[in-house]
């Protein structure tokens, strides 16, 4: 019996239990058992040599998206429109059969964007280059999934299980249980709130099942068995993703609304060149950047080439992005901006910046 056949099986035991307290510790380790197999499936097979063409694409600019959806939905026509890259695009499935990058240049950034071919029903077992599809897109900082307006419902559930079973959790946090494995001591289990989907019983079965015996558990926020299993295999990606219903002419007024208003969709249409600057802002928006601009002494700043770092970034990163050498020589840096009381402001190394500031460092 294949690794295939025995997820399949415990898919339709966990389809045919019902649901209630009775029957949770049951569910909780077949969910268990069910991770393990999906784990096992996703490594790759140690006798098949590497063939066929590199797939995966070097990581360069200040962020990479992934351009995911079934075949023909309007990827290619998409990353054409939006880059300077031209990608095969016809009216036939699986055009695109590698990955091929381009970027994007957006408020002084340049944000890499990779068009994976279609992925089908099954990918995660390893059809239509399914399998490498899925590790380029984990790599990836923002995931965009294009759906087809006219079956959008169908092929976004589809999609997101796909995705599921290869640890990628969309538009999720992180749980917030703190797991650490011991040499001895049994099991320590605490909770600092009152746990409704997960008990103590269930998080020692779901351990023994992974052959853990020994173990500090504390669960911060109320989780479910599946949370757990997540933090335990520790492999799971937690990434935003924007749902983008393309072809949007094909359908009525009435239903672009229903599908703008869902929460982290956009409605666009590629044809029609129809809404793809507010695509853009949202975009923008998922993968947190800022731009900093940097002054010389006594001269105007340089608006022309901006640093782009994360949200959140400090002095000390602009630092680093500058010269590696030149946090150690920092004296105080001069701040213009929205971050800033007064303008300019003295800093130090941990002040945080924002969006558009300028910056100024004055060294020892």
């Amino acid at each position: 019996m294949g690794i295939l056949e025995k997820i399949a099986e415990i898919e339709k035991e966990i389809a045919r239990t019902q649901k209630n307290k009775a029957t949770e510790y049951h569910l909780g380790l077949l969910k268990a058992k069910l991770a393990k197999y999906r784990a096992q499936l996703l490594e790759p097979s140690k006798s098949a040599a590497a063939k066929g063409e590199g797939f995966d694409v070097m990581k360069s600019g200040d962020a990479r998206v992934a351009l995911i959806g079934f075949p023909s939905v309007g990827k290619s026509t998409f990353l054409s429109l939006m880059t300077s890259t031209a990608s095969e695009a016809a009216s036939y499935e699986f055009t695109t059969l590698t990955c091929i990058p381009g970027v994007i240049e957006y408020k002084g950034a340049n944000i890499q964007l990779l068009d994976l071919p279609g992925i089908i029903e099954g990918a995660a077992q390893g059809k239509g280059r399914g399998r490498q599809v899925i590790a380029v897109a984990r790599t990836s900082d923002v995931v965009i999934m294009m759906l087809e307006a006219t079956k959008g419902e169908v092929q976004r559930a589809l999609l997101e299980k796909e995705l599921e079973t290869v640890g990628i959790r969309l538009n999720k946090n992180k749980p917030n249980i703190y797991f650490k494995p011991k040499k001895g001591g049994g099991i320590s289990f605490n909770s600092t709130v009152t746990l409704t989907q997960c008990s103590e019983k269930l998080v020692q079965l779901i351990l023994h099942e992974y052959k853990i015996f020994n173990a500090e558990v504390l669960f911060r926020e109320d989780c479910s068995a599946d949370d757990f299993i997540d933090v335990i295999v520790g492999n799971r990606v937690y990434m935003p993703c924007l749902y983008v219903y393309n072809k949007i002419d094909q359908i009525s007024m009435e239903e672009v609304d229903r599908l703008a208003r869902r929460p982290h969709s956009v409605v666009i249409s590629c044809g029609m060149k129809l809404n793809l600057d507010y695509l853009l802002e949202m975009l923008w928006e998922y993968l947190a950047l800022t731009c900093i601009f940097t002054k010389k002494r006594g001269q105007r700043p340089d608006f022309s080439d901006a640093i782009i770092l994360r949200k959140g970034a400090s002095v000390q990163h602009v630092c680093h992005r500058i010269h590696r050498t030149l946090a150690d020589q920092f004296k105080y840096a001069l701040v213009w901006g929205t971050s800033t009381k007064y303008s300019p402001q003295r800093v130090g190394l941990s002040h945080v910046v924002e969006h558009e500031d300028v910056i100024q460092v004055v060294k020892k």
